[in-house]
């Protein structure tokens, strides 16, 4: 089976090895002749950024590289990300990295435009009505983890620096116009970024899955999304270079992106103020919450794994699906509990406080109250 495809759902995306040569036609497709490419600090310094950059110029493209972007991206690299887009007279972002650098790349392209403050774009009602949208411009995402899938996400995670709160900023036309998935790209992930990024991107199908709101086409995406993560991560952790396990995990990404639309849960209503006051990997975190929330949500979502783990190639039923959850966070090295990623008792009221606030609490299968959050936070330590 060839690895390489074209998809017009849910945005248009070019799928397969070696398709970043096809960066500058993107470009073409989405309208941008004068790109900056956002990505993070560490990536920017890699070959892979810089023979990036390199088809651009190739093919004729002046591009710029704005790059300080912090791990969990805030207003301050927003700013300064939006005044070096400007004071270059760009027409386009290349948002490339990670979450961090497609997030901000993302915002950038959309805070470039606009007169009022990012904050006013919450993903709250219809808060993204205010945006000028035809002051947004254009995207093309080029993924180099299998993790977040934010390339075809419709928003973007900023950091509150004063409140250490995670937002949602979102607007439809955050959507990238066009997005290259080139599996090569993640052949240089260390093996702590390989298991990180896959259990982000296994927690968004998982949550995906259990969420109770409607969306059977989101269902059956974060269904597959599973096998793929189960099939596939432990091949791609174990051997960095083998390519099928990357390309199918780089799908499992973008697919748990696409599923949640269904809604996310408690695992990442947790996983927001923890990274936000602790800087911890995201699906490192997301990791080490899953345990204990599939605990807490048993007795809501037992009976729809239980009918999902024959597909997905496990036994047990529900409570061998939690088994292997536990196997396979201890075979990707992940820390046993929050403790080990720096949590203290002292800091769990607050990291309620905001987990309460976040949105994927809507997206959880038993309501979740600051009693049970608290619970939730000790039960995960």
């Amino acid at each position: 089976m060839s690895l390489t495809a074209n998809w017009s759902y849910p945005t248009a995306i070019k799928f397969g090895a070696g398709r970043i040569a096809e960066l500058p036609a993107a470009c073409a497709q989405a309208g941008i002749t004068k790109p900056l490419l956002v990505t993070d600090r560490g990536l920017a310094a890699l070959p892979v950024t810089e023979s990036t950059i390199a088809v651009l110029e190739t093919a004729g493209l002046e591009c710029g590289l704005f790059a300080d972007v912090d791990p969990n991206p805030n207003e301050r690299n927003l700013a300064a990300g939006v005044e070096a887009y400007n004071a270059g007279g760009y027409d386009g972002v290349i948002a490339f990295g990670g979450g961090s650098g497609l997030d901000l790349g993302k915002c950038v392209a959309f805070m470039a435009g606009q007169s009022r403050p990012v904050w006013d774009f919450e993903d709250i009602g219809d808060w993204w009505t205010r945006a000028d949208a035809a002051a947004i411009a254009p995207i093309v995402a080029v993924p180099t983890t299998a993790g977040t899938g934010s390339e075809v996400g419709r928003a973007g995670v900023l950091t509150n620096s004063e409140t250490h709160e995670k937002k949602i900023i979102f607007h439809p036309k955050m959507l990238p116009a066009v997005v290259i998935c080139d599996p090569e790209l993640t052949v240089g992930m260390p093996k702590a970024i390989t298991a990180g990024t896959g259990l982000d991107a296994f927690a968004h199908c998982v949550e995906a899955f259990s969420s109770p709101h409607y969306h059977p086409m989101s269902q059956g995406i974060a269904l597959e999304g599973m096998r793929l993560v189960i099939d596939y991560l432990p091949r791609a952790y174990a051997d960095g270079t083998d390519i099928e396990a990357r390309a199918q995990m780089m799908s499992a990404a973008a697919m748990g992106a696409t599923a949640f639309q269904k809604g996310l849960g408690a695992i990442h209503a947790m996983s927001h103020p923890i990274g936000a006051h602790f800087g911890t990997h995201h699906g490192t975190t997301n990791a080490v919450c899953m345990p204990a929330v599939l605990k807490f949500n048993a007795d809501a979502i037992r009976e729809r794994f239980d009918k999902a783990t024959g597909y997905l190639g496990l036994e047990g039923g529900f409570d061998g699906f939690c088994a292997f959850v536990d196997e396979l966070n201890d075979s990707l090295g992940v820390p046993k509990g929050l403790t080990a990623l720096g949590v203290t008792e002292a800091s769990i009221p607050e990291l309620v406080k905001g987990a309460i606030k976040d949105p994927s609490c809507g997206g959880n299968p038993i309501e979740l109250t600051e009693e049970n959050l608290e619970a939730l936070f000790r039960a995960a330590m």
